[in-house]
């Protein structure tokens, strides 16, 4: 068996794990929600640009914070459960179709994976102001991300394939750092490409990786959010059945758009929605001190 086909066997084997954990789960709570169509709107749109290469954290949240659909401390781990199975979709195309080291790929969606699983034990115990707080400064992050990609800030990488030495070490440590961010709500595949592209890598080749590394991660960290019940289940469930229609849509249908001004669009948005959660947050603070000076 070929490193791609093993590494194609296990996405598919954790998928189907990542399903039996998560239907057990619901099943143990006694509660199925069947999502509205805005959650299956929301899914279907945010996994459709997610497969083009905008990403589905920053807009999902900008989405849930405009609708009100979740609340603020459940929004980290309703991205990842949510999102997982359409980005299991994602990356079992993308990683047939652009061809990378295997070496490289294996390695940092590893550490993406040990990384999410230790993002993911503090994030789903967090208070709510961690939370939001921690997500606010994520979506400012999101937002210069987008900014940069506009304006072609971010480097134009090179022809390489794979990595070795001290680049290889150094990506490693790097998509660790991204694994565990990600479960905050800062997306991956932005910083991913950007990564890639500083080492000399072609951006190409970010896609499998970074798609791989959230394939792998997603339900690994999503797990964790499930175990501790920090996630909304009817959300999640709109974002997957909406979400893996989208991804096929663009995937094979669409395959590429002009997504400058649809990018611009996300900068709004996503400043919108960091501007009303570290609002949130402020008024968080105002209230725990308010009570604290009445006791």
């Amino acid at each position: 068996m070929s490193v791609l086909a093993f590494l194609l066997a296990a996405l598919v084997l954790v998928a189907i794990g990542y399903i039996a954990v998560w239907g057990m789960a619901a099943r143990k709570r006694g509660e199925f929600a069947w999502p509205s169509p805005v959650n299956l709107g929301i899914g279907f749109l945010t996994d459709f640009l997610d497969t083009l290469g905008i990403g589905s954290f920053a807009t999902t949240t900008s989405l849930f914070k405009f609708f009100k659909l979740v609340p603020d401390e459940k929004i980290p781990g309703t991205l990842n459960v949510g999102h997982t199975l359409p980005t299991v979709a994602e990356a079992l195309i993308y990683t047939t179709v652009i061809g990378v080291d295997p070496l490289t790929m294996i390695l940092l969606i590893a550490a993406s994976v040990a990384g999410g699983w230790l993002g993911a034990g503090f994030v789903a115990r967090w208070p709510r102001r961690y939370v939001q707080v921690g997500m606010g400064g994520a979506l400012c992050a999101a937002a210069a991300l987008f900014v940069m990609t506009n304006l072609k800030l971010i480097p134009g990488g090179g022809d390489a394939l794979g990595l070795s030495g001290t680049l290889l070490f150094f990506a490693i440590v790097a998509n660790f750092c991204l694994g565990a961010l990600m479960t905050i709500g800062i997306g991956l595949y932005a910083p991913c490409l950007i990564l890639i592209s500083l080492l000399g890598m072609n951006p190409r080749a970010a896609f499998p990786i970074m798609m791989g590394s959230c394939a792998f991660l997603m339900p690994v960290a999503s797990a964790r959010f499930i175990r501790f019940d920090a996630y909304q289940l009817k959300a999640a469930i709109g974002l997957t059945l909406g979400g893996i229609p989208g991804v096929l849509i663009a995937a094979f249908i669409v395959k590429s758009l002009p997504l400058q001004w649809v990018r611009w669009l996300v900068v709004l948005v996503v400043i919108y929605a960091a501007v009303t959660m570290l609002r949130s947050a402020y008024l968080e603070r105002n209230t725990g001190r308010a009570a604290l000076a009445e006791s």
